[in-house]
């Protein structure tokens, strides 16, 4: 017998059915969140002051969803014998480990809604050590020039920008040497990783520089630098690394993983994630997803990036490598309407055979957009170059070009960030399911934004507030007659709002601000569909 990693799922599934193992693993959903401490009002007991000022910019509420799970709840599962895990407050429960014959008295639980099965045998334990690798300083031209310039990630740099003070979280199997190539040193000199809140959901450790070297390639498209050697997308962003991907067998629990990560990276501030991972079928064949459960709205993971997207973060995902076989088509959360899912090119801007196609179960576009995927520049683990193929080395691309363009534009939203790289590819006049509205280009991207870029309606004076009133002028009393005004603090409460009306003789609106303290607050106008963010200072 071939003991490839199926085959041996299934010994392990047998043995643990024949009651010698029975130790799993499953997601336990509770069905409210009463008696919790916590109240949308007050987010910042619960979100960081990053997360707090996206959803202000963007105009996004806090919700329940985003209120943590019970602990009381968390303690009864424990109560019952279960060792529990991870929470999703976004979807109520927490991940456990327990023998199976324990999963009726935690199904018997007052408040506790159903128990999914995720995966079979223990797997959350501390992961292994890190592993000290030997780094090889390879000196030659730089390796990267064609992906870079394919969507303009070289005019990107010439500007100045690189990606500088946006936060970009990668999801991914492991990355192997990242803590030890010299390409990656930059990084860890100006700490810029942060490992506070970087993760191994898969072994429950917080060395997340271990298991594969594909979350160390991905991440290299992004982040290596080396002078001379390697550039990467966005290499002068700030970074957090998760580990969600489990490369020992393929069960709905990473799924689960993507969730807690993006319910991490979230609270925890971040703008852009890549996932250059998709999921639909398993190692135990009833997890198995069908070719309809591709709508965006069916899969676990693909549910996880809509919320991560109504929350304001841009995600990024490789479409899937499933092209050349009988599946053809994009894979969760690929088909997320929200998520900017990437096709896979050659260095000719020809769609390589494997790059999976579209259109989404409900007849949507996908993929969105495709960049370089075949022979792409990457960094191994042991820092060396290297080459690897498919849709995952093609999001990492797109993702460095999304940061780049908000960095440049950071008033827009994350789904005006995606709606203009879609609207100036190659093929947006006429977008298919093969790559979708084609390759993006950051001038491209840059000159619709230009073009389009409405002129400020609006005049807020004066900023920073000196004295105890700020006003606001409409350029154009006949083109803005109404609107409402919302002033919020930067914890994310709504302190003053009002519907205010102009004229030409009533030209201006003057808001006192006697009792703000002083500090950061944002200004929300909104006119119409459209919504204008002034970030104010009180001195």
């Amino acid at each position: 017998m071939v003991w490839n990693r199926k085959t041996l799922t299934i010994a392990v599934l047998l043995f643990a059915s024949s009651g010698w193992a029975q130790i799993n693993r499953y997601v336990v959903f509770f069905k409210d969140k009463a008696g919790i401490p916590f109240t949308v009002n007050e987010p910042t007991e619960f979100l960081s002051p990053l997360a707090i000022e996206r959803r202000v910019e963007q105009g996004i509420a806090v919700t329940q969803e985003d209120l943590p799970v019970s602990e009381n709840y968390v303690q009864g599962v424990r109560d019952v014998g279960a060792k529990a895990f991870f929470r999703t407050k976004w979807m109520n429960g927490v991940l456990v480990q327990c023998d199976a014959s324990l999963i009726p008295a935690i199904q018997n639980l007052a408040y506790v809604d159903r128990v999914e099965f995720v995966a079979p045998n223990e797997r959350l334990t501390a992961g292994r050590k890190r592993t000290e690798l030997k780094t090889k300083e390879l000196k030659t031209a730089s390796s990267t020039q064609v992906q870079l310039h394919m969507i303009g990630l070289d005019e990107m740099h010439a500007i100045g920008t690189r990606g500088e003070d946006m936060v970009i979280g990668i999801f991914d199997g492991g990355f192997q040497g990242v803590n030890t190539g010299i390409p990656f040193q930059h990084i860890f000199n100006e700490n810029r990783i942060n490992l506070e809140v970087s993760k191994d959901f898969v072994t429950n450790s917080d060395n997340v520089f271990q298991f594969d070297e594909h979350g160390t390639e991905v991440f290299s498209v992004i982040a290596a630098y080396q002078d001379g050697f390697f550039t990467g997308g966005s290499y002068e962003a700030n970074y957090q690394l998760y580990v969600t991907e489990d490369v020992v067998g393929e069960y709905r629990i990473e799924e689960y993983n993507w969730l807690f990560a993006a319910e991490r990276a979230d609270s925890a501030g971040v703008d852009v994630v890549n996932s250059s991972l998709g999921y639909y079928d398993f190692d135990q064949g009833g997890m198995d997803y069908p070719k309809s459960a591709m709508d965006g709205k069916t899969t676990v993971v693909s549910k996880a990036a809509q919320m991560l997207a109504d929350r304001g973060v841009i995600v990024v995902c490789s479409a899937g490598n499933e092209g050349g076989i009988s599946w053809q088509i994009i894979t969760a959360p690929a088909d997320a309407k929200d998520v900017l899912a990437v096709g896979n090119v050659n260095s000719a801007g020809v769609r390589a055979g494997s790059s999976s196609i579209g259109p989404a179960a409900d007849g949507r576009i996908k993929p969105d957009v495709a960049a370089l995927g075949v022979n792409t520049s990457v960094i191994k683990p042991n820092g060396a170059l290297g080459t690897a193929s498919g849709t995952s080395l093609a999001a990492p691309l797109i993702t460095s070009l999304a940061a780049g363009v908000w960095q440049r534009y950071p008033e827009l939203s994350n789904v005006e960030v995606i709606d203009a790289i879609r609207k100036s590819a190659s093929q947006a006049a006429n977008p298919d399911n093969l790559l979708g509205y084609g390759i993006p280009n950051f001038k491209a991207v840059v000159n619709y934004l230009e073009q389009s870029h409405q002129e400020n309606v609006f005049d807020v004076y004066p900023n920073p507030i000196t004295q105890d009133s700020v006003t606001i002028r409409p350029f154009d009393p006949n083109q803005v007659s109404s609107c409402k005004v919302e002033v919020i603090s930067s914890q994310g409460q709504t302190i003053y709002e009002a519907s205010i009306s102009f004229s030409w003789t009533n030209r201006t609106y003057t808001s006192y601000v006697t009792n703000l303290s002083a500090g950061i607050y944002f200004m929300r106008i909104w006119w119409g569909d459209k919504r204008y963010t002034y970030k104010l200072v009180k001195v």
